[in-house]
């Protein structure tokens, strides 16, 4: 926070050249050290040449004539959905040497910084200066850093900001060589939708590229990456590159690899167009209680909803049939039983959903997690279930601050239950049937926001989904994310989607199928699922939540999906043909509402 005051003027001679002498002695103390060898490092920090030398993200930043403060440019960068406008450059330095990082800028939150020093990462920034204000910020290199890369950025949903006059004062480096081809590609792991890599570490590399078929589908730091949302059964080329910032080495020698057979998260043998539904089993409502025999022959995954914890973070989930006092007209628990081996008999799959609204699930602990494991296996055995659901919603999955990388997490009630589901998967083997049911804050609000932030202030529940579904990915069968009961969400267009209408299902289901940064970091991105293994989540009728689709605009966003027609303004990043279905809650609302949504799903696909 920075403080303002009166202006302080002397009179008299005396006075005056106090001050100055004062101001000057200041001025000595605090500025910054500088050999005759240092330099100013920063190639065109006046943008003079335009953006040369400068990265600026998603083309956020453009060189202006004015507001400039000297010269005859500055950079102008315009902050847009969840870019904040960075512009970087790439700078060689010396090992275990100091430097002073300064720029004028101007405007609403603006940031200077510099990464990659080998020590400490330095940044300092500015909240509102309506006219140019100059940022400072220091930093010494590692004994191993060559290069380092300076920035400045704005924040999310700010007005554009300007920079100019940029420097990195220190003694400048040795020329960076572009590094060597990397050697020794080879395979180091296998599943049906995965493949893992690894190769020869190649001195003078920052990093790696990873190619599938000449098309770049990943980033690395070491000498070795998985890549992922493969079909199983498939062969697959790859090369690898290496990089630093003089450039990309040239592609390394292919290989080829073939996935393994499906199984772990394939269809287990659900039809290839599934319609997936809840039923009231263990509560009453608005809607009415319905036996399981009375669930028509639509429904082909039917998740009993809810098994839920004897405490929020015990672990214990218990099941059972709704009371005779609330559901008068409940079947027993022998009825229940043989009518779902009657459904399974009819090829149709039955399951225990975990969570719900009421239901807060918190594996902080492994005592919770074994605990989790034992009792969800008691009820797979008791009733003899296909396999789980995973409906947690509210404060179950919130991410601890300092865990920021999906595909690594370290928040125990992540961890604990994605061990959790391995288990019971390991137990009940290949036939076991794993869903999930997230909301769109868990999943696609991933793309503006993840955890706490990098400077925390955020919902640490921002997608916190991803890590989960992530790690399960070969196990997961469907995931149907619930696209109701959600405020707006941006989609890969970096517009905001509204819930009700055909294009808020397009842009949601496209995000899962394609993939996306995570938090907008593109080193960090969350691979697209198979087609086969998603389905869209949707109120069965206006009663069961908000964000009721019309069966009209349903068919809007299956024809576009699955056939890339009736689009509207979003534009898919692929055609979806072997989408899976539709999931609703709930069987007893479509009950309820003269089985509207499962007469609308067999008519669209012909059942």
């Amino acid at each position: 926070m920075e403080r303002t005051g009166p202006t302080v003027r002397f009179s008299g001679l005396l006075a005056v050249c106090s001050a100055t002498l004062l101001a000057a002695a200041t001025l000595m103390a605090s500025a910054p050290t500088v050999s005759a060898a240092d330099a100013d490092l920063v190639r065109n920090g006046g943008f003079e040449a335009g953006l040369d030398g400068w990265n600026c993200a998603n083309r956020s930043g453009a060189a202006v004539t004015a507001p400039k403060r000297s010269g005859d440019h500055a950079l102008k960068a315009t902050p847009a959905g969840n870019d904040h406008a960075k512009c970087s450059q790439t700078i060689t330095v010396k090992p275990n040497s100091t430097y002073t990082l300064s720029a004028w800028v101007q405007g609403s939150h603006v940031y200077l910084g510099a990464s990659g020093t080998g020590t400490t990462d330095v940044s300092t920034w500015t909240q509102s200066p309506a006219a140019w204000k100059q940022l400072t910020t220091t930093f010494a290199t590692g004994p191993s850093t060559t290069s380092v890369s300076v920035y400045t950025h704005g924040w999310y949903g700010t007005p554009d900001h300007y920079v100019d006059d940029l420097t990195l004062i220190g003694p400048g480096g040795e020329p960076v060589v572009i590094p060597a081809v990397p050697a020794g590609l080879k395979t180091t792991a296998l599943t049906s939708s995965s493949v893992a890599l690894s190769w020869n570490a190649v001195s003078g590399a920052s990093g790696y590229h990873v190619y599938r078929g000449g098309t770049k589908v990943a980033t690395a730091t070491g000498p070795s990456a998985t890549v992922t949302g493969l079909t199983p059964s498939t062969a697959y080329s790859f090369q690898v590159s290496a990089t630093n910032a003089a450039g990309e080495s040239a592609k390394s020698a292919a290989i080829t690899a073939t996935t393994t057979e499906g199984g772990g998260g394939g269809d287990t043998k659900l039809p290839a167009r599934a319609l997936v539904g809840y039923l009231h089993s263990s509560f009453a409502n608005g809607s009415g209680y319905t036996r399981m025999a009375d669930v028509p022959d639509s429904w082909d995954v039917i998740n009993l909803a809810f098994g839920e914890p004897t405490s929020v973070t015990s672990g214990d989930i218990r099941f059972s049939l709704c009371p005779v006092a609330e559901c008068p007209n409940v079947e027993s628990e022998a009825e229940f039983k043989a009518a779902i081996k009657a459904k399974q008999a009819a090829g149709k799959k039955v399951l225990i959903s975990i969570g719900g609204q009421n239901g807060q699930v918190q594996l902080a602990s492994t005592a919770a997690r074994d605990a989790f494991v034992t009792s969800v296996s008691k009820i797979i055995d008791t009733y003899g279930l296909d396999g789980l659901d995973i409906d947690f919603e509210g404060h179950s999955l919130s991410l601890n601050t300092g865990d920021t990388d999906f595909r690594s997490p370290t928040s125990p009630v992540i961890v604990n239950l994605i061990s959790a589901v391995k288990s019971l998967k390991a137990k009940y083997g290949s036939d076991f049937v794993l869903t999930m049911a997230p909301e769109t804050f868990f999943v696609q609000l991933g793309y503006q926001f993840y955890g706490s932030g990098p400077w925390g202030g955020q919902d640490p529940r921002a997608g916190a989904y991803l890590p989960v579904i992530h790690a399960l990915r070969d196990d997961l069968t469907l995931l149907h994310v619930q696209d109701y009961n959600s405020g707006p969400i941006m989609g890969l267009d970096n517009q905001y989607h509204s819930m009700g209408g055909a294009d808020f299902h397009i842009a949601m289901t496209d995000m899962l199928l394609a993939g996306f940064p995570v938090a907008g970091d593109t080193g960090k991105v969350f691979p697209g699922l198979r087609p086969d293994q998603v389905a869209i989540g949707l109120p069965a009728s206006t009663q069961a939540g908000n964000g009721h689709t019309t069966p009209a605009e349903v068919n809007k966003a299956l024809d576009c999906l699955i056939k890339k027609t009736s689009c509207g303004s979003y534009q898919t990043h692929g055609t979806w043909s072997d989408l899976r279905g539709l999931m609703t809650w709930s069987i007893n609302w479509d009950r309820f509402n003269n089985w509207e949504f499962s007469r609308n799903f067999d008519g669209y696909f012909g059942n």
